[in-house]
């Protein structure tokens, strides 16, 4: 190892989950707050586990863990989170922190620690993404990946448990390939305080494979349960009985969620690296100012780099704007990694396995992606417009070339331009070039780029998705696309588009910008497309020698919800249960009645 282990290795934070190289971004009026909403119920937690990052300076106002709240981890891509635990001061013996290796990790350096899969480790110093530890099975020190290791003898330590995953974002991630029915994981409860929830992946004849979600209650004297007919010590105790049998669970525990090894975070110092340091493997794309090529970093870090044609942009004004760049953090954001500044510049950025999503949507795969997963998509780059609308910037070039797609079908936006930051909005100059089926009618008119003008954009976006990529206004010309715009043309709803959706994209594309709805609000009704409220699920009761059902009865439904149609099978209202509607919610009453075979899940109370 080198010398000066002892000494911090990077300074202020880092978050693996960053963005691209943004451009053509401006200041401008915050989102209006949509009425009947929270920030917390709107602010999803991003995919595989991240929150939303802010600049510095902002006050951070999202839900989530209050521990995670001030100085988020780096985010895994794949729902494992890193312990966030209090600093450790080398000296404070009573503060030892012993992790756990969740993966291998190859050193790249002198001053890292390489990691063998289930070695414990001891860290001497956890500030920052990476930390210096100490392995305790051969004494030596170095750097590791915060995202790498698990505190010992933690839920951290299990396979199945994901923390601070979103509800969608769990969906997501149990509806990926590699995944099947009875796949599962747990994470904290989004609503319930000291609460957690059971995500399983179903199955049902009418709508296919879907996620059913179960919350784990924590007893006051210590444990867990489902139902309150069995509870248990621990959460890996109510997991390995649930992995046994279903026991009312809409299927048994098969097997945890699968999760990819993490990125590892981007070294802080390592911003302006050498174009040595660069191995360009495979040439991606070309356009008018460069190419894109899939290459590798230190020969072990897989990433795109795009290559920008001599004379394209000065450098001193891009490293500026580059700067400002990195500051935008967030999952649905392709993360700007480093930059080469000498001519020829590169772009370094993480690599997105399946391309833009326009090819993509063409490809065998992602021509038969399903209604709801189209919708899914829409709402992932909603949820990433709506961080660039916090943060009073733009984007100007919204549209499915400009969305990246993972392996795991997580979508980011990329290919901003260059970006610039000014007082109000950014007034294109005379003959720039931008694409004008995808532009909003005041910024063709009168070159004046907005947010709303980036949501009549958006609108567009969601025909190329609902349609697989098909170009908008199909058989006419820009200059045909100009003169119906300004006698008021709207194209048609796609076939095979719902008319809600179509609802949705028509007030994309209202004549006055002001009227147009916020990205936040576009994310929160595209999230919660299918449904209204969030359902939990209890589990069924199992059927015992009386044929006995388990009724949970709401004070605020209507007692037919209990009578034949409510699966209890009682010919009208019982007087006895009527009764008992007064005692306090909630409350959980055993029914023996003779009933047909038909169980029904009622939302948890």
């Amino acid at each position: 190892m080198g010398s000066g282990l002892d000494s911090p290795r990077f300074t202020g934070r880092m978050d693996v989950s960053c963005t691209p190289f943004l451009g053509l971004l401006t200041v401008l009026q915050r989102a209006r707050e949509v009425p009947g909403q929270t920030k917390c119920e709107r602010e999803r937690m991003g995919l595989f586990g991240s929150k939303n990052q802010l600049m510095p300076n902002e006050k951070h106002t999202s839900g989530g863990n209050p521990k995670t709240r001030g100085k988020p981890p780096p985010a895994p891509p794949k729902g494992r989170q890193v312990i966030n635990s209090p600093h450790l001061n080398q000296a404070s013996a009573q503060d030892q922190l012993f992790v756990v290796a969740l993966y291998d990790f190859p050193a790249s350096s002198d001053r890292d620690l390489e990691l063998v899969k289930g070695e414990k480790l001891q860290v001497l110093s956890n500030e920052g993404d990476w930390w210096l530890a100490k392995s305790l099975s051969t004494g030596r020190k170095g750097y590791i990946p915060s995202n790498f290791v698990a505190q010992v003898d933690s839920l951290e330590e299990e396979k199945w448990y994901f923390r601070t995953l979103s509800r969608k974002d769990a969906e997501r991630l149990l509806l990926s390939s590699g995944n099947k029915v009875g796949s599962f994981l747990v994470r904290e409860s989004e609503t319930t305080k000291d609460a957690y929830s059971l995500s399983v992946r179903d199955s049902n004849s009418a709508h296919g494979d879907v996620i059913k979600h179960y919350r784990i209650r924590s007893l006051d004297g210590g444990g867990y349960y489902i139902s309150p007919r069995m509870t248990f010590s621990s959460l890996p105790e109510l997991i390995h009985h649930y992995s046994q049998k279903g026991d009312g669970l809409c299927q048994r525990l098969t097997a945890p969620c699968t999760s990819l090894v993490p990125q590892r975070p981007w070294a802080q110092d390592e911003w302006e690296i050498p174009r040595e340091a660069l191995k360009l493997v495979k040439k991606l794309g070309s356009g008018q100012f460069g190419e894109v090529w899939m290459g590798y970093y230190k020969n072990n870090v897989k990433v795109a780099v795009k290559t920008m044609k001599e004379g394209s942009m000065d450098p001193d004004a891009f490293l500026a704007e580059a700067n400002l760049m990195k500051k935008l953090q967030h999952n649905k954001l392709v993360r700007l990694y480093a930059v080469v500044t000498k001519q020829p510049i590169y772009i370094v950025t993480e690599y997105m396995a399946n391309g833009c999503l326009l090819d993509f949507l063409k490809t065998e795969e992602g021509s038969q992606l399903n209604l709801p997963k189209l919708i899914d998509i829409s709402a992932q780059v909603a949820e990433g417009m709506a961080y660039i609308e916090r943060m009073n910037f733009i984007h100007r070039d919204l549209r499915a070339a400009n969305i990246l797609v993972s392996e795991t079908l997580c979508c980011k936006i990329a290919d901003f331009g260059l970006a610039r930051l000014i007082e109000d909005e950014y007034l294109a100059q005379e003959g720039a070039k931008f694409p004008i089926k995808w532009t909003a009618p005041e910024a063709i008119n009168y070159g004046v780029f907005t947010i709303k003008s980036d949501v009549w954009s958006f609108g567009i976006l969601l025909t190329e998705i609902i349609t697989y990529g098909r170009i908008p206004y199909p058989g006419m010309t820009n200059p045909e696309v100009i003169r119906n715009l300004e006698r008021g043309y709207r194209m048609p709803c796609p076939e095979m588009c719902p008319g809600e959706l179509y609802s949705i994209i028509l007030k994309c594309w209202r004549t006055n910008p002001e009227e147009r709805p916020t990205f936040e609000y576009l994310q929160s009704v595209l999230e919660d497309f299918y449904t209204s409220t969030e359902k939990q699920y209890e589990p069924e009761p199992q059927q015992h020698e009386e044929n006995s059902l388990v009724a949970h009865l709401d004070r605020e439904k209507p007692l037919s919800s209990l009578q034949g149609g409510g699966g209890v099978g009682m010919k009208g209202p019982c007087p006895a249960l009527m009764a008992l509607l007064a005692i306090p919610h909630p409350l959980r009453v055993t029914v023996t009645v003779p009933c047909p075979r038909r169980l029904r899940s009622a939302p948890a109370g």
